[in-house]
């Protein structure tokens, strides 16, 4: 993931400076040379870093601690700030228009992932109601076309082409297309080359004349570095962007081009590419950012994921059962889906507080452990998934060859449902262990989880149901 390096680094300096009773202004700059360092390491651009680090010693040496943190936190709390202010300050979302559909121009070199990053923004926009159509404006690149109709197909987004035709004529064509068929984004996939160069910038510009795109996104690889940086001044300079979007940030990219490019262009990072799956797409939040490079995790972007992946009807027929006491194989495999529906179980762990990437990699996470159990509960029979008390020795045996696995496999499987299956009804009885209760305060505590549905039902799941009470009051009486 990127910004492990940096996070690593920066996380020493912190622990260094709350070690300490009180900084000296020899410590804020031996801190400040280190952060310097680290953030050159990661490839940001050194007059973002003079002038960051410049800004972050002015505020250190002269500001007033407050009163309910240590100095190092408040070193902590200027960092944060500033990183904040050095990506953008607030999220930055598309700009749509009122009259007719709105025309995204999306731009970069080749690549980069424009093609396949643009589809994905356009599903992303299609699961929250809107009707975006592809324009296949690319008539140079071998299959870009087909390229785009693969996964337009797969997002279920329609697609737009006309083949190698001129990329203008396209363009126009598509947009009153558009207009006929009520679409009301169109997304323009224009051509991108090996390198910035004067007939790539005439075509594009030609298209910005003709159809005066709302939105010109760069579409850039963040794996590239300080070229991603030169590329976007390129651009700017040739067409006045609106914004970025940053693709591969999920890979080992040292992440100097998210903290350059809007302090070199002064054009806002609007989203960014995190995975290889089509839903694998974010709008980029400065703030949250900031807190993941600290290793101070992202608890929001965490609940959005959950509540993006999780169903709530299966959630609630879930609840019932476990009221119910009816928790049963095919719900454990139901669960395991939507788990993983999240993504990998690295990067969640990475947005968890207090997580470090360090501490990630003593895990040793194995992330095909859940396909190994998704793999043992499907070859499964229903009525056993729906039973398992009745897995005897011969039933378990063909169910690790039919998954792959051994015996031992299973039975790990079948201790684990029996111990949540205990658990639950622990849980349903009022009889919460200390650690759970403990987590479920923690858990309140959390932005955006004080009046949630989702705490609610974790309450009402730690509250006894009425044949409990019933028994708990006859157990007083007799005392």
């Amino acid at each position: 993931m990127a910004f492990e390096s940096l996070t690593e680094k920066l996380n020493q300096v912190f622990s260094r400076l709350r070690g300490k009773g009180n900084l000296t202004e020899a410590d804020v700059h031996e801190a400040m040379r280190e952060i310097r360092l680290a953030l050159l390491e990661a490839d940001v651009s050194y007059k973002v870093v003079k002038d960051f680090v410049k800004t972050v010693t002015d505020r250190a040496v002269g500001a007033d601690v407050m009163e309910s943190l240590t100095p190092g936190q408040m070193v902590v709390k200027i960092v944060n700030e500033e990183l904040i202010n050095l990506m953008g300050s607030e999220a930055a979302g598309l700009n749509f228009t009122k009259d007719g559909p709105t025309i995204v121009m999306l731009v970069g070199l080749q690549g980069a992932g424009k093609t396949t990053n643009g589809a994905k923004l356009a599903g992303m926009l299609k699961n929250k109601g809107h009707r975006p159509l592809l324009v296949a404006c690319d008539v140079y690149r071998p299959a870009a076309i087909k390229q785009l109709e693969v996964v337009g197909e797969q997002l279920g987004v329609p697609v737009f082409q006309m083949g190698q035709d001129d990329p203008v004529k396209i363009a126009t064509t598509a947009i009153e297309h558009a207009r006929q068929h009520a679409n009301d984004i169109v997304f323009l996939d224009t051509a991108g080359r090996l390198h910035v160069d004067e007939t790539l910038m005439a075509e594009l510009q030609n298209i910005k004349a003709a159809v005066n795109p709302h939105e010109i996104l760069l579409v850039v690889d963040a794996m590239i570095g300080q070229d991603a940086v030169n590329a976007a001044v390129a651009f700017d300079e040739a067409l006045d962007l609106t914004g970025v979007m940053l693709t591969k940030l999920d890979g080992d990219a040292r992440g100097g081009a998210a903290l350059s490019v809007k302090a070199t262009t002064g054009k806002p990072i609007k989203f960014v590419g995190v995975g290889e799956k089509l839903d694998a797409i974010e709008v980029f939040y400065p703030d949250r950012m900031a807190s993941r490079i600290l290793g101070m995790g992202d608890v929001l972007s965490l609940i959005e994921k959950a509540q993006n992946s999780l169903d709530e009807k299966k959630a609630l027929e879930l609840e019932e059962k476990l009221r119910k006491n009816r928790f049963t194989l095919q719900d454990y495999y139901d669960q395991l889906v939507q788990v993983r529906n999240m993504g990998s179980m690295r990067d969640i762990l990475g947005m968890m507080p207090g997580v470090s990437a360090a501490q990630i990699d003593e895990a040793n996470i194995d992330e095909r452990a859940l396909d190994r159990l998704q793999a043992i509960i499907l070859s499964m029979t229903p009525k056993e998934r729906d039973d398992p008390s009745i897995l005897n020795a011969s039933r378990r045996k063909r169910i690790a060859a039919g998954a792959g696995v051994q015996v031992s496999d299973v039975n790990k499987l079948i201790q684990q449902y029996d111990t949540m299956n205990k658990l639950t009804r622990q849980m349903m009885g009022g009889k919460l262990p200390k650690g759970i209760r403990k987590l479920m305060q923690q858990f309140k505590g959390m932005p955006g989880m004080d009046d949630s549905e989702t705490m609610q039902a974790i309450e009402r799941m730690g509250t006894p149901g009425p044949k409990r009470q019933r028994k708990n009051k006859k157990r007083k009486k007799k005392r």
